[in-house]
């Protein structure tokens, strides 16, 4: 699977959790970035990441992302 495939699944994992179609993900893309990206549904979106992906990331690894590209590069490096 290549980075944009990862992103877009990524993308459909995001609008699906937050039920919002009208979310656009870029590797610059912060929480801030997106409405209703807050401490709860981080945690939603992490399970769904790792289940859909069949991943499982480390504490270290999650608290270490600054935006959605560094955790498309940690996807893709499992």
């Amino acid at each position: 699977m290549d980075r944009s495939e990862i992103l877009k699944t990524v993308q459909d994992i995001f609008r699906d959790i937050l039920d919002d179609e009208e979310i656009v993900l870029a590797d610059s893309t912060t929480a801030e970035d997106v409405e209703g990206w807050d401490s709860l549904t981080h945690i939603q979106l992490i399970v769904a990441i790792e289940k859909q992906f069949k991943i499982k990331f480390t504490s270290k690894e999650i608290l270490s992302w600054r935006n959605i590209g560094e955790m498309l590069d940690s996807i893709a490096a499992k």
